[in-house]
């Protein structure tokens, strides 16, 4: 490892992965389908999900609003899912198949790619110095970081993610353009540390097969 040398990625994926609610393998291909839905850049309405998934319109409406992390317009479609949204919530772009969409935090647009099955390039700014960065994220790794010393702030959820997690965990994971200027930033956020853009990429498969495990190379893109 380079910037997290100190860190174990494996422990950390663990902890990550425990704040990650349970999904049995239903849900897990409901997740999936949900996430490449939104994809396509435009709200999902429960209609077009509970067709794609063979499921009663009605139950899967009263599941989406059990489920942490679902965010719906004043139509109740969904907009924003598990770090994907189809309007503007950070300065994290992802651009899937030309369509620009909206990450919730810098960590997102890493394992986003794998979930869908698709590449992606992002675009996002560095809170400490403005620079902008960018870099292409697919399924198997990272390419063109720019600038190439590109860092990501983290941080420990200390409990299971939640209707809160934009506030309690997204407001404190970005890219930065370099190690140092993480290093200012990180020292006015307790609990954050940085980690190296392909560490925080291993860390998204790694909480990837922990949340979806057979599902993910299961499900077809919708």
């Amino acid at each position: 490892m380079s910037s997290s040398a100190s860190r174990s990625i494996d422990a950390l994926a663990a902890q990550v992965a425990a704040a990650i609610p349970d999904l049995d393998p239903p849900l897990q291909k409901a997740a999936l389908t949900l996430l490449r839905l939104l994809a396509q850049g435009e709200p999902v309405d429960v209609q077009l999900l509970s067709d794609a998934l063979a499921l009663l319109a009605a139950d899967l409406d009263e599941t989406l609003e059990r489920t942490p992390g679902v965010f719906r317009d004043d139509q109740r479609r969904v907009i924003g899912f598990m770090g994907l949204s189809v309007v503007e919530i950070s300065d994290h772009r992802i651009h899937i198949d030309g369509r620009p969409l909206w990450a919730w935090c810098a960590w997102d647009t890493l394992f986003l790619p794998e979930l869908l099955g698709q590449p992606a390039r992002v675009d996002s700014r560095c809170p400490s110095t403005g620079k902008p960065i960018s870099l292409t994220v697919t399924p198997a790794g990272i390419a063109y970081p720019a600038p190439p010393e590109t860092v990501v702030s983290f941080l420990v959820p200390e409990t299971q993610f939640d209707a809160d997690v934009v506030q309690s965990f997204c407001h404190f994971v970005h890219f930065f353009a370099s190690p140092d200027a993480a290093a200012s930033w990180t020292a006015q956020h307790p609990g954050t540390f940085p980690l190296s853009v392909e560490d925080a990429f291993r860390l998204g498969q790694l909480t990837n097969r922990a949340a979806f495990g057979a599902a993910l190379g299961a499900t077809s893109t919708a």
